[in-house]
């Protein structure tokens, strides 16, 4: 991928819910197109000096948000990056606005079946403590897909390899960039 590519001249924000491959997906789209790769929660965590699960504990989902809200705002104004949101992240009307004013948010939606077998793997999700992974991700469905169907491409990922993921945004925004010419 040439540097100045239309491709990699804005950060590009990956949203959905957990477990749909925001970070792996994430790290192979800035690999094919040379750019930076960001992860939120690990400089949410990084900028807290503790762990998301602790941030959660100890102030509460809101502050969590808050310093979310904070963190992408500082990261938007880095030059242009993959960047991997919080599954909740886009569902901030605030976060929702600086994305869309600085970037261009990709939705990596999948079967709910799918993602639940994924997230219930490991028990590092504090939105998933001792509950059902399933009913979890469907009140997050519920509650965050008209948010997300606001994304600028919406991709439509499933138990294929990451690699057919990268392909589809890459070709997705290849095809943005050439009606915007």
């Amino acid at each position: 991928m040439p540097a100045f590519s239309p491709l990699n001249r804005k950060t590009i924000a990956l949203i959905g819910l957990m477990g749909v491959g925001k970070s792996s997906i994430g790290r192979r789209l800035a690999s094919a197109l040379a750019m930076p790769f960001t992860d939120a929660d690990a400089e949410i965590e990084a900028a807290a000096g503790r762990s998301i699960t602790d941030i959660f504990e100890e102030f509460g989902e809101a502050a969590f948000r808050a310093g979310e809200r904070r963190v992408i705002a500082r990261l938007l104004e880095a030059p242009p990056h993959v960047l991997a949101t919080g599954g909740g992240a886009f569902d901030d009307e605030e976060t929702r606005r600086l994305i869309a004013d600085k970037a261009i948010s990709v939705w990596l939606k999948a079967d709910l079946a799918v993602l639940a077998k994924r997230v219930g793997r490991r028990d590092t999700r504090p939105l998933l403590a001792g509950k059902d992974p399933l009913a979890v991700l469907e009140a997050q469905a519920q509650a965050r897909y008209e948010s997300f169907a606001g994304a600028d491409i919406i991709i439509e990922t499933g138990e294929t390899a990451h690699s057919v993921a990268v392909d589809a945004i890459i070709k997705a925004l290849a095809a943005r960039a050439a009606a915007q010419a």
